[in-house]
C-alpha cells in the first residue's frame, strides 16, 4: 500500500443553503421510513414534486420486493420455499451481489441472513452472541456456492437464506436517481440511511458537501466530501450494535468467520457512480480491512473511491479522492 500524507485544513460546513426565491419555490421534499431507515429526498428546480413522489414510490415498492421480514416479498417466498421465479430488479440485485461476491474475495456475501438472524440484528429479535458450535454449523451453509441461477430461476441450498441489506439501498438509490432525472429534474440529494446519492450538482451549480461522520460522536465529522451526481455510501461498527460482557458487537458480520468483522476499521465511505456497487463495497472493504481494500482500490480505482477512519482514529483517502476531501484533521492518501 502506498501512503503519503496530508495535513488536513479547517473547513466551515453550511447546514443550509441560500437560493434564489424561484428556486425555494421549486424545491419539494419528502421524509419518509423504508429499508429499516429514515429516508429523506430533496429535489430542486423542473417537476421536482413529481421526481419526488415518483421516487418514494419506487423505492416503497422495491422495499416490498426485497424485504427479508415482508412475506409478501421475493426474496422472503424464496428463503422460504428456497426458489422463485426471479423478477427483473431481484435477477439484477443477484448479479450486482454476485460480482462484488466475486471481486472481494467472499468479504461480501448475501447469504449470511442465517448469521444475521442468530445475533438477533433483525427487529423484533433479541440480540445475543451465538455459540461457537451454532456459528460452525451456520457457516456450513453460507457461501456464493449455495445460489444457483438458471436464466430467471433462483435456487437455493436447503439450509441457505439472503439478505439483501448490504445492498438494496444502494439498488434503490441508484432507480429513484433514473426517475429523478427521466423526469426533468436535474438537481436532486437523497439521503437512505447511510447511503447518500447527488443527483446533479446543487441548484446553484456548485457540489454537493457530503459529511463523513465521526465514528465516535455521530453529531461531528471527520471530513467532507465534495460530489457531483454520484454516490457516496457508509458503513460502521457503530451504526447498530449491542454490548455483551463488556464487550461491543456490531451488525458487520464477516462471512468468513461468523463474528462482527474485526478488521481494525470503525468506518468506510464509498463513492461510485454505480449505487449497487459503492453500497455492497462499503461494506466490503469493512470486512477486508484498510491493507486488503488497499490492494482492492489499486486494481478497481476507476470504480471507486474510499475514505477509511481506523480504529486508532487514523484517516486513509483514496488518491482519486485527494482533491475533493476536505477535513479538519490530517489523513494520509493512499496512492494507486
Amino acid at each position: 500500500m502506498k501512503i503519503s500524507f496530508k495535513t488536513g485544513i479547517t473547513i466551515i460546513v453550511l447546514i443550509a443553503f441560500s437560493f434564489s426565491s424561484c428556486m425555494v419555490d421549486s424545491r419539494s421534499e419528502s421524509e419518509f421510513f423504508a429499508m429499516d431507515t429514515v429516508m429523506t429526498i430533496t429535489a430542486y428546480g423542473d417537476n421536482s414534486e413529481s421526481s419526488v413522489k415518483s421516487a418514494v414510490e419506487e423505492i416503497n415498492r422495491l422495499d416490498t420486493l426485497f424485504s427479508v421480514q415482508n412475506q409478501n416479498s421475493e426474496i422472503y417466498k424464496l428463503n422460504i420455499n428456497k426458489y422463485v421465479h426471479g423478477s427483473k430488479e431481484t435477477l439484477e440485485l443477484f448479479n450486482c451481489a454476485q460480482m462484488v461476491n466475486t471481486m472481494t474475495n467472499g468479504a461480501f456475501d448475501v447469504t449470511i441472513e442465517p448469521l444475521i438472524r442468530e445475533w438477533g440484528f433483525y427487529t423484533g429479535l433479541e440480540k445475543q452472541v451465538p455459540t461457537q458450535k451454532k456459528i460452525e454449523t451456520v457457516l456450513d451453509s453460507v457461501g456464493a456456492e449455495h445460489i444457483k441461477i438458471d436464466k430467471e430461476t433462483i435456487v437455493l441450498d436447503k439450509d441457505t437464506s439472503v439478505d439483501f441489506g448490504g445492498i438494496a439501498k444502494g439498488y434503490a438509490s441508484k432507480r429513484a436517481a433514473q426517475i429523478i432525472k427521466e423526469n426533468g429534474t436535474s438537481s436532486a440529494l437523497l439521503s437512505l440511511g447511510g447511503n447518500v446519492r447527488a443527483v446533479g450538482k446543487k441548484p446553484d451549480g456548485s457540489e454537493w458537501s457530503i459529511a463523513i461522520a465521526n465514528p465516535d460522536d455521530n453529531s461531528k465529522q471527520a471530513g467532507v466530501l465534495n460530489v457531483i451526481d454520484t454516490a457516496v455510501v457508509t458503513s460502521g461498527g457503530y451504526q447498530r450494535c449491542f454490548k455483551y460482557n463488556g464487550k461491543n458487537y456490531h451488525h458487520i458480520i464477516d462471512p468468513h468467520t461468523g463474528y462482527p468483522a474485526d478488521s481494525g476499521l470503525k468506518s468506510v465511505s464509498v463513492v461510485s457512480q454505480d449505487d449497487c456497487l459503492a453500497d455492497a463495497l462499503s461494506t466490503a472493504l469493512f470486512v477486508m480491512g484498510l491493507d486488503n481494500s488497499a490492494v482492492l482500490y489499486t486494481e478497481n480505482s476507476t470504480l471507486f473511491g474510499a475514505v477509511f477512519i481506523t480504529d486508532e482514529n487514523e484517516i486513509y483517502v483514496t488518491d482519486n479522492l485527494e482533491k475533493s476531501f476536505f477535513s479538519d484533521y490530517d489523513f494520509k492518501v493512499i496512492k494507486k
